[in-house]
């Protein structure tokens, strides 16, 4: 399936994830749209466990291999990004066409994981590239630490 199509622009992440996967040759398919919607909905990054578990209190019985197959096939097409966030734990949060991203502080305690923005942070990535020559296409910023609850006294 070819993936240099461009979809016409959308109003939503969901829409334009459609659009893409229609352009690229995707059947729709129940499975599909059913991951889309859960995650259209979602503000921070979930672990396919956790989408299997909402689409199941949804009432939508997705088998958990298709999740991943999913999953991985949005990936491949830069619709969602995959975070690792340690212990063998990936999470998955969609990926915005307009480059709109957060980062993410994760409880290696509790495994809380919360997004961050940081103005300054996007600025000395910028300014590391310029200076190393170097053109990053997307970046991912991990914090691994201990949350209020968790931290001791």
């Amino acid at each position: 399936m070819s993936t240099s199509a461009r979809p016409a622009p959308a109003s939503t992440w969901r829409d334009h994830t459609l659009a893409t996967l229609a352009a690229a040759g995707y059947r729709k398919g129940g499975a599909r749209n059913a991951v889309v919607e859960l995650l259209d909905r979602q503000t921070c990054a979930l672990s396919a466990q956790e989408i299997d578990d909402g689409l199941r209190e949804e009432g939508r019985a997705v088998g958990r291999a298709s999740v991943y197959r999913i999953l991985e096939m949005l990936t491949e097409l830069k619709l969602v990004q995959r975070i690792d966030v340690g212990q063998g734990v990936a999470r998955y949060e969609r990926h915005q066409p307009d480059g709109d991203h957060h980062h993410h502080l994760v409880c290696d305690e509790c495994g809380t994981i919360a997004p961050f923005e940081d103005p300054t942070l996007e600025q000395a990535i910028e300014r590391v590239s310029r200076k190393l020559s170097f053109a990053v296409d997307e970046h991912d910023v991990v914090l691994h630490g201990s949350c209020k609850d968790c931290r001791p006294r």
